[in-house]
Formats: C-alpha cells, structure tokens, sequence
C-alpha cells in the first residue's frame, strides 16, 4: 500500500511540476472585462497546475514565478491542491481582491490549509493578477525554501480562554505551532512544515500528524480574535489585543508572515510620544502646561518638521499631543525630559524588558543616546527606537491600567522562560493624564476623523523609513488595549485608525 501511495505521489507532483517549465507566458483570450473571470480563471489554472495560465494572468510575472510555485510543491512533497475562493471584493475603479484557502496535502501526512488573498488590478486596461510571494503565503517577502522535517512535540492541543477549539488554518498558525513547540507533555512524532523566507532563518509553521492530547488554554479570546482577523484580512498588517489588567494576550491578526507581530521591529513614529509624554508628566508637567508648536523647531542640532508643515503656535501639551506636534515633543525631549528621563519613562513602558509570552519575540532595548539630534528624534519616535507591535500593545495596556504588564500567551506556569512567574506590575506616573490625552487625540486631534467608537483612546503614528512611511495607531476601548501596523501602509490618521475602527466595530458586531 505504501509503494503505490509513493508511486502515486511521484505521478502527481510531476504532473504538478511539469506545468509551467517554459517562461513564455501563454496569455488567455480578449474575454477578460472583470476582476471576476480573471480571478475566477486564475484559480482555475492553479488548480490543475497550470502555471503557464496563471502567468500569463499575472500583471509583469517574475521570472521565477514557476519556480516560487514548483519550490513549495517539491520541497512538501506535495499531493493534491484545493482551493476554495471567496467572492471578489472591488475596492475601487482599478483594484480589487478575493480571500481564499488553499489546502495541500502534504507528503502524504495531512492537510495543510491557510488562507491568503488574491490582489487583482486594472492594467493597461485589463485585469491582471498583482502577484507577490505573499500571494504564495501570507507574508513571504522572497524566494521561499520550504522543507519538510520530521520532528517530536508534545501531543497537545491549544485552545482559546473558554476552551473551545482555535482555528489552526489562519493568521494563527505559526503561533499555535511555536506555543506547542514550547509546552511540555506527552512526546509525538509528527511532520514539520518550514520556511526560509528568502536568507532568513527557518521557520516552523504548522506540524501535521501529531494526535490530539492534553488540552491546553491559551489566552486568546475567540470573538477578539475574529473581530482582529476580520479587520486585517489579506492585508500586509498585524492588530495585536491585550487585556490591559492582567497582560493577557487576546488576539493576533498577523498579516505580517510568521511571528512578525512578535518578532519584527520599526520605528513607532509618533505612537511613540505616549512614552515622552510620559516622561514630561513624571518630570512635573501637567495636560494643561504650556507648549509651543511652530510648524518647523531646530533642537539639538536637528530640524524637525510637523506634518505638512502645520503650526498651532502657544498651546497646550494636552493639544500638542492631540495634534501630534513633532516640533513640541522634540524640543521638550532635548530641553526637559533629557536623555535619562526619557529612557527611564521607555524602561516603565517595556524598552529593555525581556518578553516572554511564550513564544519567540522581540525585546528592543532604548538607544543609548549621547547627542541631541538623537534624543530629538527619539523623542518623536525615530531616529534608532524601534519597537514591535506587540510591545506598541502593551505601551496602550500600561496607559489603561495605569502599570506596565509582560504580554503572555499562556498562564504564566506553562511559560518555560518567564520562570512559572509574573513580574509585579510596574506603575506608570501621570495615567490617568495620558488617558486624557489619548481620548483628546480622538474626540479632537489626528484621529478625530477615523469613524472610531465612543470611548475609544488612542494616538495615531506615521513613523518614516526610507523613503516611506510605517502606518500606526495604538488605543483602549471597553478593556481591550491594542496596537494596529501597517508597514509601508503609509499615514497613521488615514490608514491605521480607520484600520482599528474596523476592529473594534467587528467586535462589538457592527
């Protein structure tokens, strides 16, 4: 039985990877006035591996397009494809996209099924595919290397807060991969699905084959969850949600490819002016203490510009916070919280603080700043700060609860590297003021327009790089703290806040 099953298995994977061997695209027909029917033919064409047709509905295809394909298909070992798309959904006169789950049985040891998204644009008059190799796996930046690796874990099963089942095909994959990876109990042996996007480091994203065991609770919230992913969609974007009281983590909608909410690191841009504010509070100001705001500040040796060149004059910190003023909240990083008073108030925040929510994530330690230029622009969130989306989360937490929590996954006995303990909460000086402050930047500042909900607080952030911009928004509603990214998504009141709006109307079912 098994000598057919690997015979039949050699019969199809090179049927599979015959498509497509040539790199002369074979373009389709006239017939093609929608998003619909190019969609529609396209998944056709994937579906019986016909990877010549599928270029050729690829808007300007690489030249390893084949390749991406037939390098999953044979580095899996791969069987049979299904692909099971959801109707397209027009955004506009030229662009377009269909979510869809694709499920490959893998080596003969199980269905592997996530989902992904299909963007579609008008292109020179005709519908195309935009592919990318995200469109190939949610987040794959390169050429990927997939394997396949027989591996040991324990024999678990991960579960949601009210012990009722998650689902292991979407945004939550590699997460519940690494958590299990992580736990202790009964040994199986079952078949590991990794990645090596472009020359990064492999990555494990789903283990097949193991049978289900001890159930195990996470943290994570079903109804949050849905809500995130519902908001995030196909979207190269990431929401990350925690209970402010207890550091609870209750949802990741990972756009981002892996662990990126986790593990990746970019400039918070002006998200980052809770922890300066922060820092000017504990130094003795107050909301309601004067500050200037030209439209352009030199400070420290470093010009700064407020976005599109807006100037409100004498102000407030309360306003200047509201509008998010680059000029305020550089020349007072530089003149009073000093470089010592803003690394402290980053350290309350979590800069420094080893995560441990019980899988892989990043712990950026504050630059050590020595000259003004980079204290001007630490103090609005550039320069050398990095932070990850889940630490933006916990930035939002500590301003809800009033203390800084570690982020966790699981309850804190199960977390092998937090030491089966939680670290006492860490107050934050002047709360309940930076509350205030982030309501003002909703009700009347830069996220005053982004259709959030009533009580929602937040601060919006557009953090640049190159030569473009990180789209952030973090905030509190109803106890849920979160953060939102958008890399290279472009402006954070535009972008991220309509983006958390999304989330918290799906939650709330609206």
């Amino acid at each position: 039985m098994r000598s057919r099953g690997t015979a039949a298995l050699a019969v199809l994977v090179a049927g599979v990877l015959a498509a497509g061997t040539a790199t002369v695209w074979l373009w389709p027909g006239e017939d093609e006035g929608s998003p619909e029917k190019t969609a529609a033919d396209y998944f056709d064409a994937w579906g019986r591996g016909a990877l010549k047709t599928m270029g050729g509905l690829v808007a300007d295809p690489p030249a390893d397009f084949a390749d991406q394909h037939r390098a999953l298909s044979r580095g899996l070992s791969v069987t049979r494809i299904s692909l099971a798309p959801r109707p397209v959904v027009r955004s506009g006169p030229g662009a377009a996209q269909a979510e869809f789950t694709v499920t490959r049985d893998v080596g003969l040891h199980g269905d592997w099924s996530f989902r992904s998204v299909l963007r579609l644009g008008r292109v020179h008059g005709r519908w195309r595919v935009l592919w990318t190799p995200s469109t190939l796996y949610p987040g794959l930046k390169g050429k990927g290397t997939w394997s396949l690796t027989q591996v040991t874990v324990p024999s678990l099963t991960l579960v949601a807060r009210d012990g009722k089942a998650l689902s292991g095909d979407g945004p939550l994959a590699p997460y519940l991969t690494a958590l299990t990876d992580g736990l202790e109990g009964e040994d199986g042996t079952g078949w590991a699905v990794e990645l090596r996007d472009g020359g990064g480091p492999p990555q494990r994203v789903k283990v097949l084959g193991v049978k289900p065991g001890e159930k195990v609770r996470t943290t994570l919230d079903r109804r949050v969850q849905a809500a995130a992913e519902e908001a995030v969609g196909g979207r190269q974007a990431s929401i990350v949600a925690i209970r402010p009281s207890t550091g609870e983590i209750l949802a990741v909608a990972d756009g981002l490819g892996g662990l990126g909410a986790f593990v990746s690191e970019y400039p918070p841009g002006s998200t980052f002016k809770v922890v300066t504010a922060g820092a000017l509070l504990a130094d003795g100001m107050d909301p309601g203490s004067g500050a200037d705001c030209p439209a352009v500040v030199v400070t420290g040796q470093r010009t700064i510009h407020n976005d599109r060149n807006r100037a409100l004059g004498r102000t407030t910190l309360r306003d200047a916070f509201a509008q998010s003023c680059n000029t305020t909240f550089a020349r007072l990083a530089v003149e009073e919280a000093g470089a010592k008073g803003l690394a402290a108030s980053a350290g309350r925040f979590g800069w420094g603080e080893r995560l441990t929510p019980g899988v892989q994530a990043a712990s950026p330690a504050f630059p050590g700043i020595r000259s003004g230029a980079a204290l001007a622009e630490a103090g609005i969130g550039q320069g050398e700060v990095l932070a990850s989306p889940l630490l933006m989360a916990t930035v939002a937490a500590a301003v809800a609860d009033g203390s800084w929590r570690p982020p966790r996954l699981l309850e804190p006995a199960r977390i092998r590297e937090g030491g089966g303990r939680t670290p006492p909460p860490r107050p934050v000086p002047g709360a309940a003021a930076l509350r205030a402050m982030m309501r003002s930047a909703v009700t009347d500042g830069t996220a005053a327009g982004a259709g959030l909900p009533g009580g929602t607080a937040g601060k919006t952030g557009t953090a640049e790089f190159g030569e473009g911009t990180h789209a952030w928004f973090i905030g509190f509603q109803d106890g849920v703290a979160f953060s939102v990214l958008v890399p290279a998504g472009g402006s954070g009141p535009e972008v991220a806040a309509p983006l958390a709006a999304r989330f918290l109307r799906a939650r709330h079912g609206g």
